[in-house]
């Protein structure tokens, strides 16, 4: 009998802790676009990354210049020559290479960078609205796949943010 009494005891315990639970949700990637913010680290990371691309870009005419005139001269070239201008296109090769490396990791590291702060700030404004309306959990829509709109604090995020 104590043990029946004990359960029923605990039962009601969770299903009452359960109910004071007050869940919402949040679009947060839909928030994150208005942000005037990452707009501006938007257009920054693109900036950096077109003048990436234009180092790329000469360094390849560079390469492109290299491989056509010792096609155009190979002929004339002693031995010794041949070895060196191969030698050097194959540098070159390998310059580009790890250039591309090295861009690919400079960019996602400029992205993080940039984006950083950006996060923050939406995760500080969902916990001031969190710990404003005394939600228990806050879930983002990115791993939620139904959600009544009238949890959503989306809005009341954007007013926190003034968007």
């Amino acid at each position: 009998m104590k043990k029946i009494t004990f359960l029923t005891l605990l039962c009601f315990i969770t299903l009452s802790s359960i109910a004071q639970n007050k869940f919402g949700h949040i679009n947060a990637q839909e928030i994150l676009i208005l942000m005037p913010d990452f707009k501006k680290a938007e257009s920054d990371l693109q900036s950096f990354a077109k003048s990436l691309e234009a180092q790329l870009g000469s360094m390849n005419a560079e390469y492109q210049q290299s491989v056509e005139e010792y096609q155009a001269n190979e002929s004339t070239y002693t031995s010794l020559v041949k070895q060196d201008k191969e030698a050097e296109i194959i540098g070159l090769q390998e310059r580009i290479t790890t250039f591309q490396q090295n861009a690919q990791q400079s960019l996602q590291e400029k992205e993080q960078e940039l984006l950083i702060p950006i996060n923050k700030k939406l995760k500080d404004a969902i916990n001031e609205v969190a710990a404003e309306g005394n939600y228990t959990y806050i879930f983002t829509s990115e791993i939620l796949h139904y959600a009544s709109e009238s949890n959503d604090i989306g809005s009341l995020v954007r007013k926190k943010l003034k968007l």
